[in-house]
């Protein structure tokens, strides 16, 4: 077996659990420290990791760490909800995956990607229509995305803080 293989092999993507929260927001301060992502909720991290109408959340474990996070929330008012209902001229079922994040330590082993493919999967398994919106100054997430077949749907201004704005793209998951 390989490295790469056994790398693979190491990584757990679960259903995160509430006993999960500690962790995971420790993880994302880490990763804010290291990214300045995300832009808000570093000051109260569990309460970002679940946002209101949270559906489902998911973590990447290795060697029994969390050092990865996706979560799908219900539709409230995200740009990308209501542009993806314009065009596709829809009141299907939509949800919005957000709180993505990998730990540095853990990236290059595919930690986002399979995080990504868990939540679409549960988003087709219960006939959701994945969207999202990604600051354009992410671009490592925006290559993602769009390697996994992620479609742009517009531009946004992602509002945060005080008055701050910053451009991100809008996209949708694929339809399979």
């Amino acid at each position: 077996m390989s490295c790469d293989a056994e790398t693979e092999q190491a990584i757990v993507i679960r259903a995160r659990r509430d006993a999960d929260l500690d962790e995971a927001a420790t993880a994302l301060v880490a990763v804010h420290a290291a990214d300045s992502y995300p832009v808000e909720g570093v000051d109260d991290p569990r309460g970002w990791l679940s946002p209101k109408g949270l559906i489902q959340a998911w973590v990447a474990e290795a060697d029994s760490r969390i050092v990865g996070h996706v979560a799908i929330s219900q539709a409230q008012a995200e740009e990308a909800v209501s542009l993806y209902r314009e065009q596709a001229h829809t009141e299907a079922q939509v949800g919005v995956l957000a709180r993505l994040f990998v730990m540095p330590q853990a990236r290059k082993r595919a930690v986002g990607e399979r995080l990504v493919r868990a939540a679409v999967e549960y988003a087709h398994t219960n006939d959701l229509r994945l969207v999202l919106d990604v600051m354009t100054k992410d671009k490592a997430a925006i290559r993602l995305y769009e390697r996994m077949g992620w479609q742009s749907i517009g531009d946004a201004s992602h509002a945060y803080g005080e008055g701050q704005q910053m451009r991100a793209v809008c996209y949708v998951s694929p339809a399979e």
